[in-house]
């Protein structure tokens, strides 16, 4: 059946417009779908015709929302997929939208995981594995990350990452025990997503080294706390828990038989 178009209105929200057909009203377009379609006055449509412009004027819509939410930073495949699904259109124009999207070059895993991995690198302390963890989160595919990785994360970048970080960690934790300390660089690169070679060799690139005050003083600190703690034991019991609980903290067994002498001969 065929109907002719008698009255073409914008809508309040630019570039969407009402169309009439035997002054009634039929469907709503978009300002691509009109040029798409040539849409005029006294045009005369039928059921396949309308039916078609109502697809494009679907897909017209989802675009435009995907958009939006694009302009504001770089996505994934899947994060704008979710999102489109989130507002409740229909998986057959999601497709046609994304294919839209990628034809024009607007949607990209490689170009989002390179992206990504060269941003994570340069503003961030995380390592390879966590990039990839993160990545994987947001959808992007194993082979996308590993050229990414590859071509945006070399083994002397993961280093001088690697390296800055166990500067920080060990200064964060040097009122620690020596060993204690060196375990909790070497975790803290591991959590960070450091592999163990590169982990090894940043510790190795520190140079770290026991600063006999420094540990002196942070027993003494940990001893005193703990001297203080086991207060309500037998004198032979409170010696013996605050030796085990500084030795548990990493602390050398002579100094901590030094810290308690100097309990013993405060009583």
């Amino acid at each position: 059946m065929t109907k002719k178009i008698t009255k073409i209105m914008a809508q309040k929200r630019s570039g969407r417009y009402n169309v009439y057909l035997d002054d009634k009203y039929a469907f709503p377009i978009s300002e691509s779908v009109m040029i798409k379609f040539s849409v005029f006055k006294g045009m005369e449509v039928d059921d396949a015709l309308a039916a078609e412009m109502i697809a494009a004027d679907d897909i017209s819509k989802a675009y435009t929302r995907a958009l939006d939410y694009l302009s504001h930073q770089l996505r994934t495949e899947k994060e704008v997929h979710d999102k489109l699904r989130d507002e409740e259109i229909s998986e057959d124009v999601i497709t046609a939208t994304m294919a839209h999207l990628r034809e024009l070059r607007l949607l990209s895993d490689e170009q989002y995981a390179a992206a990504y991995v060269r941003t994570a690198k340069r503003t961030s302390d995380k390592g390879p594995r966590v990039i990839r963890q993160k990545l994987r989160q947001k959808g992007v595919g194993e082979q996308l990350i590993d050229d990414a990785l590859a071509g945006q994360f070399s083994t002397d970048d993961r280093l001088e990452n690697a390296t800055e970080l166990a500067k920080k960690l060990a200064k964060r934790y040097h009122n620690q025990a020596f060993k204690t300390m060196q375990q909790k660089v070497r975790q803290g690169l591991m959590t960070k997503g450091f592999d163990n070679e590169i982990v090894t060799a940043a510790i190795d690139a520190i140079d770290l080294e026991p600063d006999v005050d420094e540990q002196w003083d942070a027993l003494v600190t940990q001893g005193e706390r703990l001297w203080r703690r086991n207060r309500n034991y037998a004198f032979s019991e409170r010696c013996l828990r605050t030796k085990r609980n500084l030795y548990q903290k990493g602390f050398l067994m002579e100094d901590i038989n030094r810290f308690i002498d100097e309990q013993v001969a405060d009583e």
